[in-house]
């Protein structure tokens, strides 16, 4: 015959205090985001779309050469701003994930850094770095 598991009243409220603050941070998590009506989320998706296209359209721009990353770097147009530098890097002919984490690394840029988000030290030395062979 089995018997029965019994928790103990400790461990209960233990799950049930647990349960009650995963309840009131998705209650704060759900009332943080703003109400959005069905046309807001079309143009909203609408906008990403469209930068989405334009940014693979400067991918394929880099690396069939017609133009220059240091170009982008230098005055970034506003497609690529939200875009990781990795990312815009990998999309140049002859580099690769390890070349561009060391070109990364050297210039003291983290991996996830945006191009918006590049300080104008971080912009000169990858700019620079980009131009050596």
């Amino acid at each position: 015959m089995p018997q029965a598991v019994t928790e103990s009243p400790k461990s209960k409220s233990a799950e049930t205090r647990a349960i009650s603050d995963l309840e009131s941070a998705e209650a704060a998590l759900l009332s943080a985001t703003p109400d959005r009506s069905p046309s807001q989320r079309m143009e909203a998706l609408r906008l990403a779309n469209a930068v989405r296209t334009e940014r693979a359209s400067l991918k394929r721009d880099l690396k069939a050469g017609r133009l220059r990353i240091e170009t982008v770097l230098a005055d970034p147009p506003e497609c690529v701003h939200s875009a990781k530098v990795a990312d815009i890097m990998l999309a140049v002919p002859r580099y690769g994930r390890v070349k561009v984490a060391k070109v990364l690394q050297r210039c003291r840029i983290s991996p996830s850094k945006t191009v918006a988000g590049l300080s104008e030290r971080q912009r000169g030395e990858l700019i620079d770095a980009l131009r050596r062979p």
